[in-house]
Order: C-alpha cells, then structure tokens, then sequence
C-alpha cells in the first residue's frame, strides 16, 4: 500500500542525488511553503517545522527529508513551487533528471559524484565582460529585525518608514541574449541567483517584488516608466530598482543587444517625472561593468595608508547678491510654493567604478560579488545602520575580494564598488518593525 501511494524511485532518485545543489541554492520563504501547504503536501505543523529552522541550509534540508514521504504527487508539487518562487533553474533540474531515464534501476551504495547535470559550455574566443569565478561565499540568513526603541531613537533624523509594504521594488535581470544581434554578450551564468536574492531579499523587507526577466532595451524601458508611475507610489515611503545585465560605463544591455542609458532611468524617477516618490528615498542597486578591462589590483606596500589631501571648500556663486536675495525670499515666502532640486533623495550602488572600464566579477553558483556583498551587509545590518554605511561596508568587503582561478588570468583578479547619493536624510530599514501596529 505504501509503495503504491509513496513518491516514484526516480523522483525520489532525483531529489537525492541534487540535495547539495538543493540546499545550497534553495530558497525557502513563505511563499514556496505555502505553495506546498495548497497542495496538501504539507501540513500546518510541518510548515512551521520548516520555518522554525534558523539557517537557509537547515530549512531546506527539513524540506527535502519530508518530501519522499508526501505521497504521489509531493514531487511535481514541489517542482511547480519552485517555479512558482521564480527557482526556475532548480526545477528543471529535478523534472529533467527524473525524465531522463524512466527505466530506473536501484542505484549502487556509492555517493554520487556529481551534484547536478550540467549543460557543455560553448566555445568561446573572448572572456566573457563579467568574470565567471567559483569561489566560496556566506550562507544566507534572515535579515535581523529593528526593535522599537532603536526605532525611537533614530526616527527623528531618517526619513519616514511607516508603512507597510515598504514600498514597491522593481528587478530587471537579463541571463540570456540574442547571440545574433550582439555575439559579445555571453549568458551571465549565476544571474538567475542574483535576481533570487534579490527578490527575497527585499521581499523580507516587505516590499512589493517584481520580477522581470530577459528584457530588450525597449521592453525594459516601457517596463521602468510603468513601474514608475504606478499609483502605489504614494501610500508607500520608499522605493527600489535593481538593475542586472551586462553593460558599459553608462548603460546597460537589453537582451536585443541594445543600450538602456542609466541617467535617462534616474531621469524617470526626478522629482518632476515621478512627483508620487518626491521627498522618498529612491534606491538604485546596479551590478554591470562598465566596461571590460579587469582590474588585475597593485601590490600594498607596508607602513600606514597615505592621509588624503586637504580638499578646498566649494565657493558660493553670486555672494554679493545673497542679501537681496534673502529679502526677496522674504517678502515672497508665503505666496511661493516650496521648490525641489530636480533630482534627489537618491542612492545607488554600482559594482564597479565609474571611468575605470572594469569588469564586474561573478560567481556562476552563487551570483555575483556586489550582489552577495550587499545581500549579507543589509541582512546582518539594516536593524541598526544607515544604508550609506551599509554601503560603505560593501565597499570595504568588496575591496578585500580576490578572484580565485588558478591558471587563469583572473587568479587573484580584483573589484571595486561604489556609490553615489543625494540623500537628505538617514536611510533606515527599520526591518521587520511597523510602528502603526
């Protein structure tokens, strides 16, 4: 009876033999349990279990004990919640390697030797813009939450962060290209994790995710402008855009092979394009070169790091008219409306410098180094620290990377983030804590 009502050998086969790649690289949030918990794959109480878990790894690895014994229909289940999570890339896994060989034969005692099935690489004549290094990196952990009296304390110098969501957060991830508009641009292997992440990420955070796949510069253009006039906008206190595609200094590509300029995408978000998110923080993460060259590091030399030199102060244009001005401002204070600078109340991340033409590095397992960097860092800091610090310590652990790839060129290769901002007040989180409850 039990075998007549239990998961088939092969899907069980399956499951076993890419439980590493499962536990590594699944993830297992609310919305995956719950796809399960609709289908009756899992109960009340098991989905607690799971979620009870405090690491990412363990999660998926109570998940992946109890699933052999939920029944016929546990295996298929689980591969539509998978896509369903955007975890695309593991559900074929699973359904090709169960599919490859419906004659199944009891396996040997032995340990597997491979993880996963993996598809040949193509020949290549040129290195690819973004560094495809496997190096180890941290293990995912749930963003620790805000308490109410560091709320308290810091509410009075940050902008508001009351409601919930958030706000709405927009990811544009391009994987795969037309190979004959543009044979340059190779698939960003790893860029499938990257979005993932992101996407929990900020879904932890309770924003509203979107997610948008293998865009050409036109779509991804029609898709900004929508998503920045969306009338949510103006209940919510923040907003987010990740922007993930190989690029040059300046622009990013679209799938077609064609460039998307990234001031024309800040310009959609200004305060005269976008008046719903005036006075709100904007965010901005974008991990692509800016051009090719590989940033191969120098050599530290010992003793103290140089002091920077003095900077000279910024002079005030047009101080001899500053009093009449004054008055003026004065006198028409009360008819005026306040005015806004174009553009402000904005911060964005870049993987790599500005005017350096350097090549953003990335993991083909794990994603790519700004991505993991900024994952961690907001994770392990957003409770109790600003996002420009936050991406101060990006900078730091960015800095201290090395492309591990003995034999290549890239072996001991380097990286180095940035940021810019217009900010005008303390960017806090404050996550998991919503003071109108």
């Amino acid at each position: 009876m039990l075998g007549e009502c239990g998961m088939k050998e092969r899907e069980r086969l399956a499951l076993r033999r890419n439980s590493v790649t499962l536990c590594k690289e699944m993830v297992v949030d609310d919305l995956l349990v719950q796809c399960l918990q609709r289908d009756e794959v899992l109960t009340d109480n098991m989905a607690e279990t799971i979620m009870a878990q405090t690491t990412s790894q363990s999660k998926s690895c109570h998940l992946l004990a109890l699933l052999p014994k939920r029944g016929p229909r546990a295996f298929h289940s689980f591969c539509a919640a998978l896509s369903e999570t955007e975890q695309h890339h593991l559900s074929r896994l699973l359904m090709q390697f169960a599919e490859k060989d419906k004659r199944y034969s009891e396996p040997s005692l032995s340990l597997p030797t491979q993880e996963c099935v993996t598809p040949p690489k193509r020949a290549r004549t040129h290195e690819s813009m973004e560094m495809c290094l496997d190096a180890d990196c941290p293990i995912t952990t749930a963003v620790l939450p805000c308490t109410p009296e560091f709320y308290e304390s810091r509410k009075s110098q940050a902008y508001p962060m009351r409601s919930s969501p958030r706000g709405l957060a927009l990811v544009l991830s391009n994987v795969r290209f037309d190979s004959r508009l543009n044979p340059d641009l190779d698939v960003r292997r790893g860029g499938e994790v990257d979005e993932e992440v992101l996407r929990r990420l900020f879904t932890e955070l309770d924003f509203t995710v979107s997610l948008r796949k293998d865009l050409t510069a036109e779509a991804m253009r029609l898709c900004i402008e929508q998503f920045a006039q969306r009338q949510e906008h103006a209940e919510y206190d923040c907003c987010v855009v990740c922007l993930l595609s190989h690029g040059i200094e300046g622009s990013i590509y679209g799938t077609d092979g064609q460039l998307l300029m990234l001031d024309w995408v800040f310009e959609v978000f200004d305060n005269a394009r976008c008046p719903l998110l005036q006075n709100k923080p904007k965010m901005f993460f974008i991990q692509a070169c800016r051009g090719d060259e590989m940033d191969n590091g120098v050599d530290q030399l010992d003793g103290h790091e140089r002091t920077q030199s003095p900077g000279c102060e910024q002079r005030d244009a047009g101080r001899e008219e500053e009093r009449d001005a004054k008055e003026r401002e004065a006198k028409d204070r009360e008819r005026l409306r306040v005015k806004l600078p174009q553009r402000s109340d904005m911060v964005c991340g870049f993987a790599t410098l500005k005017g350096f033409s350097t090549a953003a590095m990335r993991n083909t397992k794990k994603g790519s180094w700004f991505i993991q960097e900024l994952n961690k860092a907001i994770r392990q800091r957003a409770n109790e620290t600003h996002m420009s610090d936050i991406l101060v310590q990006v900078n730091g652990e960015i800095k201290c990377r090395e492309g591990y790839a003995p034999g290549s060129a890239h072996h001991r290769c380097k990286e180095m983030s940035e940021f810019t901002s217009s900010l005008c007040k303390d960017l806090y989180l404050f996550p998991k804590y919503c003071p109108n409850n």
